[in-house]
């Protein structure tokens, strides 16, 4: 939670950090700066809360001027004006055009889909309602008009509300203050419009010589339709776009797009060719002073969320004003309520902005697949929602992805090298800390075998240690005595005789410079207590994982031999013990990650140096653990795609990484991220680590475990429909649920062989029933 209002330091240039604001009680003056819809409606709301009040709206430019065409608006955010102000959508009410239709053109095929349920308008005429209103409930709207400067505002208001759009000059003299972040990003793109209707939102794809363009375009009154012409920055320079004149380059898209628009010409307002920037803010208040819409966040036109985010901005900050007895509780409250939206809506953006930027990655899907992922590319819109809106398209991308009759995507059998898995489940490699000496106990038979009676097609053991000094804890599982290979052998026996149709694997690894640490709910990464019990650590280079972590040995080239040595003995252990498949730990900071990324090996031996020199160790020991391991069971390799931390491991080293492991015989790759080094800064969220295994996946074909926050089993359905993984592993779901994928099959009603019901469990294969959920209530309701 950010510093209270009245308790932060002044921050800003010149006389703003002199500013004394006024008194911090529920404001009676309130100044808005921009005119844009966010600030008409906060405008609009506020006056309507309180007609005492005193509202002044400053817009530099004329009441008509817009520089976009439509806007889309959702049911939700239409749901909250009709009860927060009934006469605005009246008014919205009676403009909207609405369609359920988006048709996915490529490649000279075109798939629709339908039930999205739209609903558009004109810019300039949302603004028109917007300043009616503002007139006739008393605002003050003062038009072609620069903004008084802020310190005297935020001192003759009491509250000063900055919707001035993303290049905010609010947000600008406070910077300080309010922590901006801004992200420019590689895509060109042009708002245009076109004088005809289109009967559907439109994604039409057109791979010319110079590279790949997209079309964006939807109707937004009877006789109009907005059109955005997007590319990357490459090829927009290279088609020539980028010399020519505003007027002739509209031409030149015109005819690009011919097809779409039926020959005719498109029209321009203003336009420029722009690239779109992601504005964050560490804080939204600053004092009296408050920042909406795009001046606080922005999200990328291609999920239409601009507008939409501005008025829910407003809803929100007015609710709130009315709620809470002063303004410093009320900005609190209001900041609280929409970052965690707002953070939600910008990972959707950021997603389908990627995926645009990435769109080449895909040209050479299936043609329903390729509209399959296009639709799904942002995770707001998943295969079960899009099988509600529409089963016969969702139904026609099944059938051509080869999903039997009546079977989902995730329980469609893979095959890994000579190992056939029945569904696309992964339990994901997960530390118990619960062995004593290395040795698995009862607890490690009940937590896997729960997993294998549970459903999912592969099961994993945690990082299985080579040695007792490669342990991360005392409380490591190994790998390094008979003793530990016999307590194996009884767990990957259980697994195979009471889960028949289940695979075991094993995740062998060194745990290098992050070992000798305490249990993980006794201090994670933490040193030992007594000194006494530690013991020495060795790693690619003598950097310690963080302060108050001991120094590891860098390794000389006798002990890399002996290391490749104790793989190879773990592996030979690991076959003779029955597992299935093996994986090669590569990943989060243990000893060969700490090989393969640059932040941990500064070495200036052949092991050092290029990412060749770098990959040279860790396959050197696949290798040899290849050599050893039967040829019939698979091996995979789980890396660190990126280490979240600048000068580290990259996506593109990923890529790199990933190929040569392949080249060696990796049957498939597990990608995660991070975990490398202690000030890593990763962008969590659902899913998050996806576009990394999706990236390796489209541009080397080596098959991908995605791992990172894939919780639902309608997650996996869409990743793997979309052809983003070929297998997804889940964690915390499993711990949450051991039987995790028996319950995705019953809630999907699905009975058949990518999946079995133990016996003794077939009486608790239906779902039981579940009480009343009411939906929640309007945000804000005013009288009419």
């Amino acid at each position: 939670m950010p510093p209270s209002p009245r308790s932060a330091r002044p921050h800003g240039r010149g006389s703003e950090a002199r500013v004394t604001a006024r008194p911090q009680k529920r404001p009676g003056k309130i100044a808005v700066i921009g005119g844009g819809p966010g600030g008409l409606y906060a405008a609009a709301l506020l006056k309507r809360l309180d007609p005492d009040r005193e509202i002044t709206l400053w817009e530099r430019n004329a009441p008509d001027d817009t520089f976009g065409f439509g806007v889309v608006l959702s049911d939700e955010t239409l749901g909250g004006i009709e009860h927060a102000d009934p006469v605005v959508y009246a008014a919205l009410r009676d403009e909207f055009v609405r369609w359920d239709d988006i048709d996915i053109v490529h490649r000279g095929a075109r798939h629709t889909s339908g039930g999205h349920g739209f609903a558009a308008l004109g810019r300039r005429r949302l603004l028109e309602i917007l300043q009616d209103r503002c007139h006739r409930l008393g605002v003050d709207l003062r038009f072609r008009t620069q903004a008084p400067p802020l310190d005297r505002l935020r001192v003759e208001y009491d509250l000063v509300v900055a919707a001035d759009g993303v290049r905010s000059a609010t947000r600008t003299a406070c910077a300080d203050a309010f922590g901006p972040h801004i992200e420019e990003h590689r895509n060109r793109y042009i708002w245009l419009a076109a004088d005809f209707a289109l009967d559907a939102f439109r994604f039409e794809i057109a791979e010319t010589a110079h590279g790949v363009m997209q079309l964006h375009a939807y109707p937004y009154s009877d006789g109009e339709s907005t059109v955005i012409v997007e590319m990357r920055d490459e090829v927009w320079r290279a088609s020539g776009l980028a010399d020519l004149e505003v007027r002739e380059s509209v031409a030149a898209c015109a005819k690009i797009f011919g097809d779409a628009l039926g020959g005719r010409a498109l029209k321009s307002n203003d336009s420029s060719w722009l690239t779109f920037r992601t504005v964050v803010n560490d804080r939204w208040s600053h004092g009296n002073c408050v920042l909406i819409g795009d001046a606080a966040h922005t999200a990328h036109f291609s999920i239409g969320s601009g507008t939409k985010l501005a008025v829910e901005d407003a809803l929100a900050l007015a609710a709130c004003l009315e709620e809470h007895p002063t303004t410093e509780a009320a900005l609190r409250a209001y900041e609280a309520e929409r970052r965690p939206v707002v953070a939600s809506t910008q990972r959707a953006a950021r997603a389908s902005l990627q995926w645009f930027e990435d769109l080449p990655r895909y040209l050479d899907q299936p043609p329903r697949q390729f509209a399959f992922n296009l639709l799904t590319r942002s995770r707001r819109v998943t295969h079960d929602n899009l099988r509600l809106r529409d089963a016969r398209f969702t139904a026609s991308v099944e059938r051509e992805f080869g999903c039997p009759e009546g079977t989902p995507p995730m329980f469609t059998p893979f095959r890994l090298g000579g190992l056939r898995l029945r569904n696309r489940v992964v339990v994901s490699p997960m530390d118990m800390y619960a062995a004593v000496d290395g040795v698995p106990g009862d607890f490690h038979l009940v937590h896997l075998g729960a997993r294998a009676l549970g459903g999912a097609g592969l099961i994993m053991t945690e990082m299985v240690c080579v040695s007792p000094e490669g342990r991360i804890t005392p409380g490591c599982a190994g790998l390094y005595t008979d003793g530990q290979a016999a307590a194996w052998r009884r767990i990957t026996e259980f697994v195979h005789t009471r889960a028949p149709g289940a695979a075991i694997g094993v995740q062998l690894g060194h745990s290098g410079r992050k070992g000798s640490t305490r249990l993980m709910w006794e201090g994670i990464d933490e040193p030992l207590p007594d000194p006494a019990d530690n013991w020495p650590l060795v790693a690619a280079s003598p950097i310690p994982y963080k302060k108050g972590s001991q120094t590891p040995t860098g390794l000389t080239p006798s002990q890399l031999s002996n290391i490749r040595d104790q793989f190879t003995s773990a592996a030979e252990r690991a076959a003779r013990a029955g597992f299935d498949l093996l994986e090669l730990h590569c990943a989060h900071g243990y000893l060969l990650s700490g090989f393969l990324s640059p932040l941990t090996n500064h070495r200036d031996d052949a092991y050092g140096g290029s990412l060749a020199a770098r990959l040279r160790f860790p396959l050197e020991v696949f290798d040899a653990v290849r050599e050893v391991w039967p040829d019939d069971r698979p091996m995979t390799v789980r890396i660190s795609a990126t280490d979240w931390a600048e000068g580290g491991t990259t996506a593109e080293d990923a890529v790199a990484i990933a190929r040569a492991f392949a080249a060696h015989g990796a049957a498939a790759i597990d990608v995660s991220t991070g975990q490398v080094v202690a000030d890593e800064r990763p962008a969590y969220g659902r899913s998050y680590q996806v576009p990394y295994a999706d990236r390796i996946r489209g541009e080397t074909g080596i098959p991908v475990i995605s791992v990172g926050a894939i919780s639902s089993w309608d997650d996996v359905n869409s990743l793997v429909l979309a052809g983003r993984t070929d297998l997804c592993a889940l964690a915390r779901p499993h711990l949450y649920d051991p039987h995790w994928t028996l319950h995705a099959a019953a809630e999907q009603g699905y009975t058949g062989e990518g999946v079995g019901w133990p016996d003794p469990y077939r009486a608790g294969s239906r779902p039981p029933q579940t009480g009343r959920l009411d939906a929640p209530k309007p945000r804000l309701v005013l009288p009419s």
